[in-house]
């Protein structure tokens, strides 16, 4: 009799737990009738969803926060977020009617989906590039269709309050193909299917409840500028042209200048707003607080480590070559305590018995000036390329000079060896016309002394001079706490034609050097114990 009664509670308990999971399973899809909501059509946006989420929980919301997904999200975006507390719903996309039209407006249309979310009674519709950053609660209280205006006239579609509507969707899922949309997007058409919101009344979230109670749920109303705070408002002035303790959501628009692009932490200040709330940001999955992705961790170790490895590596092959680390070490005690060079490793080139006075190629100047500035624009452009766009901004930074500095090294550095190869073999051709065979031994001597001498401290001082140069032109406007885009951009313009101009010079007169170099050691069997000689 035992064992039966055992095993009755033993199945009465596993129902009860199957249920509660059910129950649970059914609140987690929906537990609220009002709800967040936005979209994500990839895993570029993906960080930007989370900090938004993060933002609306901070703000004391425990209404649902929904996010409508594309297949072309991948499937640890979808558990990050349903970890993160978005309730995830997966949505084919709509296709964007329009021949005209920007190619990243290819599926903007699927934001329409959002006006038949009818198991809500109202919907607050968020951009996945804004953020909360005071309590939007009021905002449910909004008649059936509320946005903010932009751009004089024309609403903005990246804050929406919706109340949804089967018949209002279908209605403009009729019209997509016969009303005009000035953006090629849905903005442009939600302008045109709203006519005269540019005339409705502004909601005021402050009324009594009786009088908002009392009155006739308006078709539509405008939200004021405190719900959708465009930073290109900020970059006007400096300051947001409204009171910045009221804000309640910023909207990061400004085209490539995404708040999760470690770059724009450089340029606009709003952005430290969202940086604070992505530093926050809790690691539901393994590696993910702060907002880090863990596939990128291993590639940011990776990108610090080897441009140190290579430079070691090239290091080895130019001076360890010639000489071991002892001697270069035991040389380097000598000039510090002596305070001077040592005698035996230069030469000056007066003492240099040229069998021809070289002449410098008259082109050679200006192509070595060319050859720096493509180095230099190859360099900033690999460097983008291979640093992850998502990382923190300091991690972006640092990464970024490290990589373009190192291959620019390599670049331009490649270019003035060939440059000295190439005033060696002139030498070497001119040295073939002496009969005498002790003037060669004579040369080949002195060939080995002035090889000791080849990298000398000028080469070292126009690379510290570039390298300073670079980092201080970006730094300008950190240094005289500038914040204005404009003026922040204006400030780097600047330095970076000093830059341009100390480059200009310096490329000029390394090239001369390494082909006088390669010149005066012609003839010798030895390599160039320099890198960039």
């Amino acid at each position: 009799m035992k064992p039966i009664l055992l095993r009755l509670w033993i199945i009465s308990l596993i129902m009860f737990l199957s249920c509660n999971y059910w129950v649970i399973g059914a609140s987690k899809s929906q537990s609220t009738e009002e709800a967040y909501v936005t979209l994500l059509y990839g895993d570029e946006f993906l960080l930007g969803v989370r900090v938004l989420g993060k933002s609306i929980r901070e703000s004391g919301s425990t209404k649902d926060m929904v996010v409508l997904v594309s297949d072309g999200v991948s499937q640890y975006a979808n558990d990050l977020l349903r970890a993160d507390g978005w309730i995830v719903e997966k949505i084919s996309l709509l296709s964007n009617p329009n021949q005209v039209r920007p190619t990243r407006f290819w599926g903007v249309y699927t934001k329409l989906k959002v006006f038949n979310m009818t198991k809500y009674k109202k919907v607050v519709y968020l951009d996945a590039d804004t953020i909360v950053v005071k309590s939007i609660e009021d905002l449910f209280k909004c008649g059936k269709f509320c946005a903010n205006l932009k751009h004089s006239e024309r609403l903005n579609s990246g804050v929406m309050v919706i109340e949804p509507s089967e018949e209002v969707f279908k209605d403009m899922m009729s019209k997509v193909t016969t009303l005009p949309s000035y953006t090629g997007g849905d903005q442009g058409f939600l302008n045109s299917y709203y006519v005269g919101f540019a005339n409705a009344r502004v909601y005021e979230p402050n009324q009594p409840s009786d009088v908002l109670n009392s009155r006739k749920v308006p078709e539509m109303e405008r939200l004021s500028t405190l719900y959708n705070a465009d930073v290109g408002l900020y970059m006007l002035a400096n300051k947001w042209m409204v009171d910045e303790k009221e804000l309640r959501v910023i909207h990061y628009t400004l085209g490539p200048l995404k708040p999760w692009d470690w770059w724009t932490s450089w340029l606009l200040k709003p952005v430290d707003v969202w940086q604070n709330v992505r530093v926050r940001l809790q690691e539901s999955l393994p590696g993910t607080g702060g907002g880090k992705n863990p596939r990128d961790e291993l590639l940011v170790k990776f990108l610090f480590l080897f441009p140190l490895l290579l430079i070691i590596f090239c290091y080895y092959r130019s001076f360890l070559k010639t000489r071991s680390l002892c001697d270069h070490v035991r040389q380097l005690y000598y000039k510090v305590r002596a305070r001077g060079v040592l005698p035996y490793s230069s030469v000056p080139s007066s003492t240099i018995v040229s069998p021809q006075q070289p002449k410098v190629p008259a082109f050679l100047g200006g192509i070595s000036v060319c050859v720096c500035f493509a180095a230099v624009l190859a360099s900033l452009g690999l460097s983008l390329v291979i640093i992850p766009r998502q990382v923190m901004p300091w991690t972006g930074l640092l990464l970024m000079y490290e990589w373009t500095f190192t291959l620019f090294f390599l670049l331009f550095g490649s270019y003035l060896h060939l440059i000295y190869q190439w005033g060696k073999a002139v030498a070497n051709r001119a040295r073939q016309f002496q009969a005498h065979p002790a003037s060669l031994d004579h040369e080949s001597g002195k060939g080995h002394q002035v090889q000791q001498s080849c990298c000398d401290i000028a080469a070292c001082y126009y690379g510290l001079g570039m390298a300073s140069l670079a980092i201080l032109a970006p730094a300008l406007p950190s240094i005289f706490g500038i914040t204005a885009l404009f003026l922040r951009l204006g400030l780097m313009v600047v330095g970076g034609l000093v830059l341009a101009s100390f480059m200009t010079y310096a490329s000029e007169h390394l090239s001369i050097r390494s082909f006088m170099s390669g010149f005066e050691e012609g003839g010798t069997q030895r390599r160039s114990i320099c890198f960039l000689c």
